[in-house]
């Protein structure tokens, strides 16, 4: 069924290592390499860079090459990335009421 489908896809590309950080650091508009690095509290830049070229070829993330000198790339989110911003939301809600629930003493099923 399409829906079955279509969440699995989501959970398949979610799955990747790095991708959801990724997205959601590119979410405040388009950053060179060494700072989507830094606000993903770099993967390395090996990992890195394979994450963000799976994700240009899955339609999220477009590179742009600015001409220089020096030449800059910037890579920014395609209208899809930029509709992960309400899933990223939903995540950090949930783990909010996660981390609430640690906090609190858990009770016996039964």
């Amino acid at each position: 069924d399409a829906q079955c489908q279509a969440f699995q896809r989501a959970m398949d590309l979610l799955a990747r290592p790095w991708t959801a950080l990724i997205l959601s650091v590119l979410q405040g508009g388009p950053l060179r390499f060494s700072e989507i690095g830094a606000g993903a509290r770099a993967p390395g830049d090996k990992v890195l860079s394979a994450r963000l070229k799976a994700l240009e070829t899955e339609g999220l993330v477009v590179r742009r090459v600015e001409p220089g000198p020096p030449v800059r790339v910037a890579y920014g989110l395609t209208e899809q990335g930029r509709a992960f911003r309400g899933v990223a939301e939903a995540i950090e809600q949930w783990g909010r009421v996660l981390v609430a629930g640690r906090a609190r003493p858990r009770r016996r099923a039964g």
